[in-house]
């Protein structure tokens, strides 16, 4: 069998002209799109704004959760902690029924710029509410409610009954 040889033809060819060849705006709207896909997987906003040139622009992002609750317990109490900033004791309103402890609220927030050449005003507001049983053997008549530094405390103390049946249990390693 003889060798043949096949020609293979090449062009060169120029990259079709885009409406912007900026190198800086491709690599962040690229970038753009890379934090769009990983932020919208986790219910996160969008981390556009983040790499998008400064603009006049609205932020109707707000959204406004359940606030975080620590639950503790000692000898005497059991302790609830609520991480409520920006509210005051008014906005917060904590109710006993049977059983069961509610802590609901409302949360206001309002932004206002002023310039010559514009005026912006932005408002948004959330509610929210968590209920918690309470355990048996709690004085329901002596829980208390202290609000400082934007956390809210709910003490529940424990009857006398409870706390002189409490009582330690040793761990030994096997």
């Amino acid at each position: 069998m003889a060798n043949t040889v096949v020609p293979i033809q090449t062009k060169s060819t120029t990259p079709a002209p885009t409406a912007n060849n900026d190198g800086w705006r491709s690599l962040r709207d690229e970038m753009n799109r890379l934090f769009d896909r990983f932020s919208t997987g986790w219910g996160f906003p969008s981390l556009r704004r983040a790499f998008e040139p400064p603009a006049f622009t609205f932020d109707t992002s707000f959204t406004f959760a359940a606030p975080a609750v620590d639950v503790t317990e000692d000898e005497a109490a059991y302790k609830v902690t609520a991480e409520l900033p920006g509210m005051t004791e008014k906005d917060i309103e904590l109710s006993l029924s049977g059983d069961m402890l509610t802590l609901s609220g409302e949360k206001r927030q309002g932004k206002e710029q002023k310039d010559k050449n514009y005026h912006l005003s932005e408002r948004s507001y959330g509610s929210f509410q968590r209920s918690f049983t309470i355990p048996e053997g709690v004085e329901r008549d002596k829980i208390a409610a202290d609000f400082s530094k934007g956390v809210l405390t709910v003490t529940m103390p424990k009857s006398a009954k409870v706390r002189e049946t409490q009582r330690k249990i040793e761990v030994k390693a096997a």
